[in-house]
């Protein structure tokens, strides 16, 4: 296998076994590991999706989110068996932290390996951590890896403390973007993740939001695209409210700070920062 497995096969049973799991961060793991060698970037593929994030296209590295997307299949695969003790309807991306060791050539040949290491109590349910790693063909250490929570929302009788940092004043506003109500749609073709919530109002109020939402990993994109990040750098990101297609957004950032926020009101979509890697 040199390119990710279909996407939709996994999102079917992991449907079809929600309903039978019942939640908990003492639930054991087994089984939560898989691996992709040899692996190259389709040209097509990657064109698509610096498309619809506003990557600059043609460029010899790739995006630094787009390893991402590359391995999130792998994590579907694994959080969609019956071992994965929470269910993959619901299932909420609410952090992203990545590390980027150097720029990485579309051309190169890739292992790509997913895990999940562990599960942590929530105040509002239970977290599964999913750790995603990008080596080159012959080195040993990953040249690109990503953690990803990913919130089951339960009742528990020992809420743990929420780690959310709290809001910082808001940041300048640097660019405002209209999203079009076919923005998830484009961004599922590109990406392979068609959750029914991302296309369509009607499928998305079946899941209780009044019309469709962007992909969260889709804003982090358009905005670190904004950003311009590059090289050797770490990402960090946290999904605060999801975004309703169509509407208005904006991009606001100021150092290493960024955000998308409501074109009108107070809230905030996304915070993240930009910080040079170093070892």
């Amino acid at each position: 296998m040199t390119s990710p497995p279909s996407l939709l096969p996994y999102m079917l049973r992991g449907a079809a076994l929600s309903p039978l799991k019942r939640p908990k961060a003492t639930a054991p793991l087994h089984d939560t590991t898989a691996r992709l060698p040899g692996l190259r970037v389709e040209a097509e593929h990657l064109a698509a999706y610096e498309r619809v994030c506003a990557f600059p296209t043609g460029r010899d590295e790739l995006p630094v989110t787009y390893p991402h997307i590359l391995g999130f299949p792998l994590a579907m695969r694994l959080m969609s068996r019956r071992a994965f003790p929470l269910p993959l309807l619901g299932l909420v991306h609410t952090s992203i932290g990545i590390d980027q060791h150097r720029d990485l050539s579309p051309g190169h040949s890739y292992e790509l390996g997913v895990r999940i290491p562990e599960l942590r109590p929530h105040r509002r349910g239970t977290e599964a951590v999913v750790v995603t790693e990008l080596r080159a063909a012959g080195e040993p250490e990953p040249v690109w890896e990503s953690t990803s929570t990913y919130l089951a929302r339960h009742r528990t009788d020992t809420p743990a403390p929420d780690t959310a940092e709290p809001a910082a004043g808001q940041l300048p506003r640097v660019a405002e973007w209209r999203l079009h109500g076919d923005l998830g749609r484009r961004y599922a073709a590109a990406s392979g993740d068609r959750n029914p919530i991302h296309l369509h109002p009607l499928t998305a109020r079946a899941f209780g939001f009044p019309r469709a939402i962007a992909h969260g990993m889709w804003t982090v994109a358009r905005c670190l695209a904004e950003y311009g990040a590059h090289g050797p750098v770490h990402v960090q990101a946290r999904f605060k409210a999801p975004v309703l297609l169509p509407g208005s957004v904006v991009y606001a950032a100021r150092g290493p700070a960024f955000e998308l926020r409501a074109a009108e009101g107070e809230r905030v979509h996304v915070t993240g920062e930009v910080t040079p890697l170093t070892r």
